[in-house]
């Protein structure tokens, strides 16, 4: 399925579009969550000079010109064009296109077979891009996203019995050490915890994989503190609690779940993130 033919997202609601200097003036706040840096020439012929893997065939101001393109359009809600960019880039541009990719295939995509195969396209991409510029904290970071979420189409235990637990928690684990601030690695941690324990018991998720629900709820806090604006991290959080102490931590869950369905959107994942929380709420 090319991204050609991805729907594109939409709502009479809002446009969530970034124009010309309003996507830089944005980035800090769009961007809290992953701490993905700008992609201005300045940056961009730093990395690549680091990195000559990465190198575009293009000048770094050109890069960024495509860059700010995908990432506008990523905002946007046009997943596929975001993508389409990006791999116009080559490695340069996985980053932008992975997380459209992953955004794409938790949302929008609706076929269980389409959504495994994106899911393990944009983890195939990201060890690529791992091996070209590792010091890419979100090289590691959408590798684990990618295989968290494709984990989750196949089951927690099938995940863990083909070992993607270990390569998840690995691949986080670097995110967070090349970026302590990873709001959204901090949170898939929580969430990496919370799984296993929820699976397999908290005893069993010690011994054999390290879980721990102290672990799972001091990332949880901690992503809240470091993107406190962000729906997901409220959300996320909630499962979590459920998974990890069931019906007692109901209510602090719906109470998470009523500030996530509150949280004020600034582009089409945002607003993905807080429907969801809307329909948690329905139920």
């Amino acid at each position: 399925m090319t991204a050609r033919r991805w729907k594109r997202f939409s709502t009479p609601e809002a446009r969530y579009d970034y124009p010309g200097p309003l996507l830089r003036k944005h980035w800090t706040r769009l961007h809290q969550g992953d701490r993905e840096p700008y992609p201005d020439a300045a940056y961009l012929a730093d990395l690549i000079t680091r990195h000559p893997a990465l190198e575009p065939g293009m000048s770094p101001k050109e890069a960024g010109e495509v860059l700010q393109a995908a990432w506008r359009a990523f905002h946007s809600g046009d997943l596929g064009e975001a993508v389409r960019l990006g791999l116009s880039l080559g490695p340069l541009g996985y980053n932008v296109a992975n997380k459209a990719t992953n955004i794409y295939a938790t949302y929008l995509e609706t076929t269980a077979g389409k959504k495994k195969a994106l899911f393990l396209e944009a983890a195939e991409r990201a060890e690529q891009l791992q091996e070209a510029a590792p010091s890419l904290c979100n090289a590691w970071y959408l590798h684990a996203q990618a295989l968290g979420r494709y984990s989750q189409e196949i089951s927690v235990t099938a995940a863990l019995a083909q070992g993607l637990g270990g390569k998840i928690k690995r691949s986080l684990k670097q995110a967070l050490k090349l970026e302590p601030r990873h709001a959204d690695a901090h949170l898939a941690l929580g969430v990496y915890h919370a799984e296993i324990i929820g699976k397999v018991g908290a005893l069993l998720g010690s011994l054999t994989y390290g879980a721990s629900e102290k672990v799972a709820c001091r990332h949880f806090a901690k992503a809240l503190e470091l993107a406190p604006t962000a729906p997901i991290v409220r959300i996320e959080q909630a499962n979590g609690l459920l998974t990890l102490f069931g019906t007692s931590k109901r209510a602090e869950a719906r109470r998470l779940y009523e500030e996530a369905a509150r949280c004020h959107p600034l582009d089409a994942m945002e607003y993905l993130d807080a429907s969801l929380a809307k329909l948690e709420l329905s139920d």
